[in-house]
């Protein structure tokens, strides 16, 4: 009976199990790596973070003690901008597999498609998280020199920025993920779009819209209902270290409420590349 069983573990076979994983996940790392455009988009990101919070913390000036500035979200206002870029190079991650029909490769060498989004949302949200830990450290880094010379000092009731402090601690993790949920929801619409265009045009416009409606709408408890639901300002509340308790939503929750929006994408994406054909 041992003459007819096959010695070759299953994970090979159809890509279920840890090795299967695992080639999987080498896979989509060679992907990333080597695809055209995916460091200058990451680095773009980065640049992108740290240029606009930098722009922000020159800017703003807080002359007294009554100045009622966050000094922390101000060093930290270009993941506004530099999650555009995240989402983008999530969207191009897959879209640009099945442009060129590269996908029928991936499925043919890993057939268990549930371990194929697996495997991309790890490998993408891993260097994501990289890229955005560097992001975040050196916005903080650079709002810890220029915030004092526009007064944001002790004097004025703000400490220097450090991650000894808890919010600010809390703020700059919070941001690092929040980079990541992003770029699970772009990963999430391209597997279900497929087309790049369009997948982009359904990111941004989660990401970007919803404040919009929030400013045109006038009814007071209408804006805190959206505010607790977009997945922008819901998840940027973990940005705030002054006041939280009087934002429409917690800094914990709203990140929450972002994860919610990116498990949403991803069964969404999930469940039309099991159906659906490559």
């Amino acid at each position: 009976m041992s003459l007819l069983r096959d010695p070759r573990p299953m994970s090979k076979a159809d890509g279920t199990g840890p090795e299967g994983f695992g080639l999987a996940l080498r896979a989509e790392w060679t992907k990333l790596r080597t695809a055209e455009g995916t460091g200058w988009l990451l680095l773009l990101a980065v640049t992108l973070t740290v240029a606009v919070g930098c722009g922000t913390a020159k800017a703003v000036k807080c002359p007294d003690t009554r100045c009622g500035q966050d000094a922390v979200k101000l060093a930290l206002t270009g993941v506004t901008v530099g999650q555009a870029v995240i989402a983008v190079f999530a969207v191009l991650a897959v879209s640009g597999e099945y442009g060129t029909g590269m996908i029928r490769t991936t499925l043919t060498a890993v057939p268990n498609r549930l371990t194929v989004l697996i495997a991309k949302a790890t490998g993408l949200t891993t260097v994501v998280l990289a890229f955005g830990t560097v992001a975040v450290l050196a916005s903080l880094l650079a709002g810890h020199y220029i915030l004092p010379g526009n007064g944001f000092t002790e004097a004025h009731g703000y400490a220097p920025l450090s991650l000894a402090d808890g919010p600010t601690l809390r703020a700059a993790a919070g941001s690092v993920l929040y980079l990541g949920l992003i770029a699970l929801i772009g990963l999430g619409v391209a597997m279900a779009v497929r087309e790049a265009a369009t997948a982009i045009g359904i990111a941004l416009g989660l990401l970007y819209l919803f404040p919009v409606v929030t400013q045109v709408v006038n009814d007071p408890e209408w804006q805190r209902h959206l505010q607790r639901i977009a997945p922008m300002p819901a998840g940027l509340a973990v940005q705030a270290t002054v006041n939280p308790s009087g934002m429409p939503i917690g800094p914990w929750a709203g990140l929450g409420v972002l994860a919610a929006w990116a498990a949403a994408a991803m069964l969404v994406g999930g469940l039309l590349l099991q159906r659906r054909d490559a």
